[in-house]
């Protein structure tokens, strides 16, 4: 069974980098909705498993983050929703690197366990290789951090060089509501 925070931990880092153009690219909003019943709570590993309306069950890890977590009961109806829009812009030459980050949260802060989050992250990346052969690109970015994908439109591959500085920002929301 798959987990759904592999999904959305791997959404603010391996999204689609489709890149039409290469100036700048804002691509569309990656979205993930969850919703169920609460059938088991592991306390101990911090996972639930919800039931969702159609019988499957998804289990969803839980972070320490969420301070109420105690509070969530079998049968409390749970809803997530996870949205994450990137941004790429091509630096121009000279243009100091950045590796910035914000987060603004109010989980833990309603009535019921659950609340909403806004995290933004913007860093300057390099691209380390162009593979044309894949239609793909690797960009190397702060702490060897590092990100490969394929490139829907074949001119960026043809305007890109390797060496070139990239600004990548992330805009994440994550809203969870437990009825």
């Amino acid at each position: 069974m798959k987990r759904i925070t592999s999904i959305l931990s791997a959404c603010g880092v391996v999204l689609a980098l489709s890149l039409p153009s290469w100036a700048q690219t804002t691509l569309p909003t990656h979205n993930v909705t969850l919703a169920g019943t609460v059938e088991t709570i592991d306390h101990d590993k911090r996972v639930v498993t919800l039931k969702t309306a159609d019988g499957k069950f998804e289990t969803i890890d839980v972070p320490p983050s969420a301070k109420r977590f105690d509070e969530l009961k079998v049968g409390d109806k749970v809803s997530v929703t996870y949205n994450n829009n990137v941004s790429v812009r091509l630096k121009p030459p000279g243009e100091p690197a950045v590796d910035t980050g914000s987060k603004t949260s109010t989980m833990g802060q309603e009535v019921r366990p659950g609340g909403t989050t806004a995290v933004q992250r913007t860093m300057t990346a390099h691209v380390d290789s162009i593979d044309k052969s894949t239609a793909s690109m690797t960009f190397v970015g702060p702490n060897g951090w590092k990100y490969s994908r394929h490139v829907v439109d074949p001119a960026v591959l043809e305007k890109a060089k390797v060496g070139d500085a990239v600004d990548v920002t992330w805009n994440t929301d994550l809203k969870v509501v437990v009825e």
